[in-house]
Formats: C-alpha cells, structure tokens, sequence
C-alpha cells in the first residue's frame, strides 16, 4: 500500500495553553495568509490544556483544534505535527509575536524542497521589548554558538519558535522532548540526518499577552545545553577525557623520576597522586563516550559511522580482558616489586617519596585494568541481541505510512 494523500498543502501550527488574549488574532492572520495566497491549507490549534477559553476562541475563528494532554511545548507540537493533514507545516506561538499574515518565504523555501526552513530573528529583526536583554545577548547567542559548534549546524538562531518544514521529514526524526528543548532537538537531529535546512529572516514582535510568558530563563536554558550534550558525546566525554588523560601522563612522565623544582617550589609525590587521579577519570571518560557512542547508534539516536564500527569488530570483550589482565598485572609485579623492597627494609619504614614513585603507577595500572575490563563486559552488553528468532524490531520510515494505512483498514 503507499501513503494517504495529504488532504492540505500546508497547515498553520500553533501550540496553545491559555493564549485568550492573542489566539483569534492569530488565527485570523493565518486564514487571511492562506486566502490571499490561495494556499489549500488548515489552522491547527494543539491545545494544551487551556482553561481560559482558547479552544472555542479558535474554533469561532476558523481554526481546527485537537487536544494534547500532554503538558510541555514540545509535547503541544508533537500532537500537533501528529494531528496535522498536510505535506507542510509552519509552526509558531499562538502569542502574536511572529506575523502570520507574511510567511511567504517559508512556503518559497518548503516548495522548493527544503526539509525545515528556520526563523532567524538575527537577521530579520528583534523590536524593542520584544526579547529580555538577557535571552537576546547571552542565551540565544551563547545556546546558538554551542550547537553550531557540535553539530555544524547551519542555522544561526537555534531558538526561534517561527520554522516551517516537511511534515513527513520532521516526523522520521522521532522527535520526544515534552519542553522548551524540543527546539533544540528538531535542529539538532535534522543536522544529524543530513536533512536539506536553511533559514529566512523573521521579525519578532513584542507578544501581546498580559501575563507573563511560559518560558523560564534559566531552567530551560539548562534544558537546551543538556539536550545539546547529551547529544555530543564526543564534547561530553571524549574530548575532555582524552585532555585530562594526557594531562594526567604528561604530569607522571614528568615527575616520576625525581622531584621537580620550579622556583621555590617543588612538584614531588603528593602531585603525582593528582596526575595518578587525572589518568584514571580521563580514561573513564574516554570509555564512556565509547559507551553512550554504540549506544546512541543501537538506538538509533545518532547515525552510524565507520570509527565506531570499527571499534564494535575489534574491540571484543576477549580482546578487552585480555588488554585489561595486562595492566592488571603489571600493576601487580610492580605492587610486588614495592613489597621485595620494604621486605628488604625488614619491613620497617620506608623513604615515602621513593616508595610512592613505585605504589602509585602500580594503583594506577591496576585500577586502569580494571576499568577497561569492566569496559569490555559492558559494551558487549550493549550490543547484546534481544530479537526474537524472525521477530522485526524497527520499521523503517519508508514501511512505516504503508503500515498504518494497512492497521486503519484492518478495524
């Protein structure tokens, strides 16, 4: 079977949660963007659970509405994009802050055959009043510039609530976050999935509302930044992993044979347990990214590459038990090579610089061992099958329209 036959061209998407004040205007610009243009196309309303009216406000208008019950912005619009029949969806808040009746070069872009055409209020305009000083110079910039840095992301304004895009594209990407950081999420796995984006000029506009707005400054900044790095593991535990891994080697090569002097000062055992301590965490880290790597493929957060296919055939957990009982066990010889030594002493006290300089790479070695082990059990978990013999455990995005046209014909 092939997929039903978008009933509209584009829908007009807007989330809702007691928007009284400013939803029928909204509405009304987009009825009017959509008879002018002689676009074939519906409002959509996802309410969000108002309880000021908003609902029939937008019915009265011209709007359809489904309720999400859900509660987030991100939830809102998953609802929506769901609920929606049509090939295009523009979205954006039902506050009046973003002109509906002009959105022309969004529907430019989309026919085009872009997959998601983003706002950029940078480039387009910001009105006075219409963004607090501390989203316009520290949040937005600052949220921007980190995922363009991790992802290589083309747009210049991550945040803007004004974006159009395929509805059938958007919906492959299995977008989930119930926040703010859905906004994050739906640029961030575009990029991901190579997905044709770009970006238009948009104006903000002061909202016209009463109340405050739903968004908390700092509380959904942090959500942005940990959606961003949870989707990095390279920036979360590879790169600062292996900086703190070198720096960590660096520091035992240079003091392990001796004192230091630099100055009057004298870098002596005492700083090799700190470098001991920066070998171990940024091994750990390293082993992590490595970890939440393979996971993120499995689960197909993020895309297959070749390094870490690499690493699934070569990196067995025979191979990693064996590496893991060599340092084990260097460690050990040089444990006991440390005893042979105060067993010469009688047993009695030792010099402790000298005695460190052996019990220290010796406790490294065997933790590091350990560690890599442990790794090595750990990441054959992750790769464990848990298919049934001739069960399907994925759809594809290609199977998947045909198989619910197939599931709605067999009630």
């Amino acid at each position: 079977m092939t997929a039903r036959t978008p009933a509209f061209e584009l829908t007009i998407l807007m989330p809702c949660l007691n928007e009284a004040e400013t939803v029928a205007i909204c509405v009304n610009k987009a009825r009017g963007f959509l008879e002018s243009r002689g676009i074939r196309g519906e409002i959509l309303i996802a309410d969000n659970g108002s309880t000021d009216g908003s609902q029939r406000l937008s019915t009265e208008a011209g709007a359809r509405v489904v309720d999400v019950p859900s509660r987030g912005y991100g939830a809102a619009l998953i609802g929506g994009i769901e609920a929606a029949e049509s090939e295009f969806i523009i979205m954006a808040d039902a506050d009046d802050s973003y002109d509906f009746s002009n959105l022309d070069a969004f529907v430019e872009k989309l026919r085009a055959g872009f997959d998601l055409v983003m706002g950029n209020r940078f480039l387009g305009g910001i009105a006075e009043g219409a963004m607090p000083p501390l989203h316009r110079y520290l949040g937005n910039p600052v949220l921007t510039g980190i995922g363009r840095l991790l992802f290589k992301s083309p747009s210049g304004d991550f945040h803007c609530g004004l974006r159009g895009f395929r509805r059938d594209s958007i919906r492959a990407l299995n977008l989930t976050a119930p926040g703010m950081e859905f906004a994050s999420e739906m640029v961030v796995k575009a990029t991901i999935r190579n997905l044709k984006i770009t970006e238009v000029p948009t104006t903000l506009s002061p909202d016209g509302r009463s109340r405050p707005p739903h968004l908390r400054s700092w509380r959904d900044g942090w959500r942005h930044l940990k959606f961003l790095l949870q989707f990095s593991p390279t920036w979360l535990f590879f790169l600062p992993g292996c900086f703190i891994l070198a720096l960590g080697l660096a520091g035992m090569a240079w003091i392990l044979p001796g004192p230091v002097h630099i100055g009057s000062s004298v870098l002596d055992v005492n700083t090799l347990v700190f470098c001991s301590a920066a070998v171990v965490c940024g091994l750990q880290s390293v082993l992590l990214y490595l970890c939440a790597a393979v996971y993120s493929v499995r689960v197909r957060l993020l895309p297959d590459h070749e390094f870490i296919q690499r690493l699934r055939d070569t990196f067995t957990i025979e191979r990693g038990l064996v590496v893991g009982a060599l340092l084990v066990s260097a460690g050990l010889a040089l444990g006991a090579y440390a005893v042979g030594i105060w067993g010469r002493a009688d047993f009695g006290p030792l010099n402790a610089g000298d005695s460190l300089r052996i019990v220290i790479p010796s406790a490294t070695l065997i933790v590091c061992g350990f560690q890599i082990a442990f790794f090595a059990c750990l990441l054959s978990v992750l790769q464990l099958e848990t298919r049934r013999p001739g069960a399907r455990t994925r759809v594809s995005d290609d199977e998947a329209p045909a198989l619910q046209m197939a599931s709605r014909s067999s009630r």
